[in-house]
C-alpha cells in the first residue's frame, strides 16, 4: 500500500495533536474535524477515523465523505470485491472515485486477477503508467496474440517507469516484442534528456551488465570532458560507444568547438548510422545556441530519424538566418500533427509572404487568427486586423452565478478550498467544470473569483470556446496597489498584469519548486536584493509573500531588467524568468524581429512564459484602456547591444524624455548591476 500514499495528492500540513488543539470542553467544528481526520489517515489511525465519520455524517458536513475516502484506503487491501465496488458505487460523484478504482485494479495486477481486472477496466477515467501495463499484461494473459507487440509504445519513454511494468517489459523481450536494440534506444532516449538514473535503471534490462558498467554512467555525467581527453571509456563495446557519444553530446551544449575535436578523433569507430545521429545530437545543440553550423551539421545527420525537438530546432535554426525555404522544407517534412501546430502554421505563413506568396499566407492565417494565443495575435497582424479584440460577450447574470453556487461539487470545491486542502478542490472542480458550456463556465469563474481564488477563475475562464468573457480571463486584482508601484517604477501596467497572470495567477500564496513566492514570484536572494538596493534594513524573508511587499519589490526588479535591456519589454521578460546574463546572450549583434527572438528561446519554459506573458499585456492593455501598440510593436526589434526601438517607442520616448530629466534631476538614479 506504500506505493500509493504520494499519489493520493494529499500534502498533509501539521495541525497539531488530531482533536487536542480544540477546546476540550467544546466540541470541535466540522472542519475542526475534518482536519484532524486527515491527520488520523496519515497517522493511519482507522479508529479515529471511523469515529469522526460518524459524527460528520451526523452533522450532515458535506465533506464528510472525504473521512470515509480515507478509511477506505488504509483498509483497500483486506476489502473484498464486493465491499470494493459497493464504495465506487455509493460514490461515483466524487473524483476521489478514480484513485480508489485505480489503486484497486493495480492491486488486482498484481495479484494477476486478470478477469475481474479487465471487467472493471472500462470504468476508468484516470491515467496511470502502472495501470497501462498491467493492462497490457491482462490482455496478453486473456489470449490477444498482439498485446505485448502494442504495448511497445509504452516502453519508448524518457520518463522513469514504476516497478510494475517491469513484468511487462520481461515478458516482452522473452517473446521478442522488445529487442536489444530497443533498450539501447531508450538508453540514448534518456540520456539525451539527462536522466542518468533512468537510464540506469534502462540499462538492467540488457545482458552482461556490471556494477562497474552502471558507475561509468557517472562519471559521464560528472565530467564528461574528462572521460572524453583520458579516453578512459573504450568504443570497442556497444557499452562504450553509447557512453562515449553521451559525452560528446554533453560537451556540445556548452563547448560545441571541444566537442566537435573530440567526435572527429572518435567518428571513425562508429558505423554510418551512428555518425548521423551524433551528428543530429550535436545540431541540436548548436541550434539552441544560435551556432551558425547548426544547419551543416543537420546536413550530416542525412537520413537519421530525428526527435520532435531537434525538428523543431532544425526549423528555428533556419528562422534564425531566415532562410525561408529552409523552414518550409522543414515544415514541410513534419510529422502532420507537428506540421498542424500554431507555431508552424504561423512561420510557414511568414516564409509564404516573404516568398511573394500572400493569398496562401492569409490562407493559413485566417483560421489561426481565431485564436486567442501568441500565434493568433501575429496572425491576425498579418492579416491586417491590427488593433482589434472580440468584447466580452456574456457577462454571468445573478440566477446564473446562484445556479453554480448550488452545483454540490461546487459547494465541495470551494469548502475544500477554505480548509487549504488544493489538490482535493481542484480535483472537485475540475470534475464539474467538464461538463459545463461557455456561459456556465463563465459563471463558475466568476464564483472563483468572487471567492479570490484567482488562478481557478482564470483557468475556468480560458476554456471557453466560442462565447467569453475577457474581463475574468484578464482580470485586474489589487489593482490599488498595483497602480502606487507601477507609476512609481514609470512601467506598463499591462505588461506587469500581463507577467503577474503568468508568474502566479494573482495567488498571493504561491510558490515555486525553486523557492520563488508571491504574486511576482521572487527569489529569496532577489528579494534579499531588491530590499538593500530600498534601503529597507529591517527586510526579513518572510516579508517577501506579503501582498504589498512582493508587488513593491516585483516591480523594481522589473524596473532594474528593464533598465539593462534598455526598455525592450520583450527581452526583459526573458530576463525576468531565466535570468539577464541569458537573455542578452540569445539576441545577436545584428538587429532581429522580436518574434524570431521569441520564437528562438532555447528554454522550452522561458519560450512558453515570454509569448504568453506577451500575448497577455497585449489583451491588458484593451482591459486597462491603453491600448496603442501592435503585438509586433510590443515585441520590438532586438539586438544585444540593446533594443532598436521602433516608431512608436521613438515617439513615446521623445513624449517622455523631459518628464525623465526632470524626475533625473530632482532625484538622480543610482545605477546598480545584480550579479547572477
Amino acid at each position: 500500500m506504500q506505493r500509493f500514499w504520494w499519489f493520493v495528492g494529499v500534502v498533509l500540513l501539521t495541525t497539531g495533536s488530531a482533536w487536542g488543539a480544540a477546546d476540550k470542553n467544546k466540541s470541535p467544528s466540522p472542519q475542526e474535524d475534518l482536519l484532524a481526520a486527515r491527520q488520523a489517515f496519515n497517522d493511519r489511525d482507522l479508529a479515529a477515523l471511523n469515529e469522526a465519520s460518524t459524527r460528520l455524517h451526523d452533522a450532515n458536513y458535506i465533506l464528510a465523505p472525504y473521512v470515509d475516502y480515507w478509511a477506505f484506503l488504509l483498509r483497500l487491501d483486506a476489502a473484498s470485491k464486493d465491499e470494493v465496488r459497493d464504495f465506487l458505487s455509493r460514490n461515483e460523484e466524487f473524483p476521489f472515485v478514480d484513485r480508489v478504482r485505480i489503486e484497486w485494479l493495480k492491486k488486482l495486477g498484481r495479484r494477476g486477477d486478470w478477469a475481474t481486472f479487465l471487467d472493471e477496466l472500462p470504468r476508468v477515467t484516470g491515467d496511470d503508467a502502472a495501470l497501462n501495463c498491467y493492462t497490457a499484461q491482462a490482455r496478453a494473459a486473456s489470449g490477444e496474440k498482439t498485446a505485448l507487440v502494442a504495448a511497445r509504445p509504452l516502453w519508448f519513454t524518457s520518463n522513469a517507469l514504476p516497478d510494475g511494468c517491469d513484468a511487462l517489459f520481461k515478458a516482452m523481450i522473452k517473446t521478442g516484442a522488445l529487442t536489444t536494440e530497443d533498450i539501447w534506444q531508450r538508453v540514448r532516449l534518456t540520456l539525451s534528456e539527462g536522466k542518468v538514473s533512468t537510464a540506469k535503471s534502462v540499462a538492467e534490462f540488457l545482458p552482461q551488465m556490471d556494477n562497474a558498467d552502471f558507475k561509468l554512467f557517472d562519471a559521464v555525467y560528472d565530467n564528461p570532458q574528462r572521460v572524453l581527453e583520458k579516453k578512459s571509456i573504450t568504443t570497442k563495446t556497444r557499452f562504450g560507444r553509447e557512453l562515449n557519444m553521451y559525452a560528446v553530446e554533453r560537451v556540445s551544449r556548452t563547448q560545441p568547438d571541444l566537442a566537435l575535436a573530440q567526435w572527429q578523433k572518435l567518428k571513425s569507430g562508429y558505423s554510418d548510422q551512428d555518425q548521423q545521429y551524433m551528428w543530429g545530437r550535436m545540431a541540436l545543440s548548436s541550434a539552441k545556441r544560435h551556432d551558425a553550423r547548426a544547419l551543416a551539421w543537420y546536413d550530416n545527420a542525412q537520413d537519421v530519424d530525428l526527435t520532435r525537438d531537434q525538428i523543431a530546432w532544425k526549423a528555428r535554426a533556419a528562422l534564425r538566418v531566415k532562410n525561408w525555404d529552409m523552414l518550409m522544407s522543414v515544415i514541410d517534412a513534419m510529422p502532420a500533427a507537428m506540421r498542424d501546430e500554431q507555431p508552424w502554421q504561423y512561420w510557414y505563413g511568414r516564409a509564404l509572404k516573404e516568398k511573394g506568396k500572400l493569398v496562401q499566407a492569409n490562407k493559413l492565417w485566417l483560421p489561426l487568427s481565431r485564436n486567442r494565443t501568441f500565434y493568433g495575435l501575429l496572425a491576425e497582424e498579418e492579416l491586417g486586423d491590427t488593433i482589434s479584440m472580440p468584447t466580452s460577450t456574456y457577462k454571468a447574470t445573478t440566477k446564473d452565478i446562484k445556479a453554480m453556487r448550488e452545483i454540490p461539487g461546487i459547494q465541495r470545491a470551494l469548502a475544500l478550498n477554505q480548509l487549504d486542502m488544493r489538490w482535493e478542490a481542484r480535483s472537485e472542480w475540475s470534475k464539474v467544470i467538464k461538463q459545463l458550456d461557455d456561459k456556465q463556465l463563465i459563471a463558475a469563474a466568476e464564483v472563483a473569483f468572487r471567492e479570490e481564488w484567482y488562478d481557478v477563475a482564470i483557468n475556468t475562464a480560458d476554456k471557453t470556446t466560442a462565447t467569453h468573457d475577457f474581463m475574468m480571463r484578464y482580470p485586474t486584482p489589487y489593482r490599488d496597489v498595483m497602480e502606487i508601484y507601477v507609476r512609481e517604477n514609470d512601467l506598463d501596467a499591462a505588461w506587469v498584469y500581463g507577467l503577474i497572470r503568468q508568474e502566479s495567477r494573482f495567488m498571493s500564496a504561491a510558490r515555486s519548486s525553486a523557492g520563488a513566492s508571491g504574486l511576482m514570484q521572487l527569489m529569496p536572494a532577489t528579494a534579499k536584493w531588491v530590499a538593500k538596493q530600498l534601503g529597507i534594513k529591517s527586510y526579513k524573508a518572510n516579508m517577501v509573500t506579503q501582498l504589498d511587499t512582493n508587488i513593491q519589490f516585483g516591480t523594481h526588479y522589473l524596473r532594474h531588467v528593464l533598465d539593462n535591456a534598455s526598455d525592450q519589454a520583450l527581452m526583459a521578460t526573458a530576463a525576468y524568468n531565466a535570468g539577464p546574463g541569458r537573455a542578452t546572450a540569445w539576441a545577436e549583434k545584428e538587429p532581429l524581429e522580436g518574434a524570431i527572438y521569441a520564437e528562438t528561446i532555447p528554454f522550452n519554459e522561458t519560450r512558453d512564459y515570454v509569448q504568453k506573458v506577451m500575448s497577455n499585456a497585449h489583451f491588458y492593455s484593451y482591459r486597462l484602456g491603453t491600448q496603442t501598440k501592435t503585438i509586433k510593436q510590443r515585441l520590438g526589434t532586438i539586438a544585444r547591444g540593446g533594443a532598436t526601438p521602433d516608431a512608436t517607442q521613438v515617439e513615446e520616448k521623445e513624449k517622455t524624455e523631459e518628464k525623465v530629466k526632470l524626475e533625473e534631476k530632482a532625484k538622480p538614479e543610482e545605477k546598480v548591476k545584480l550579479e547572477e
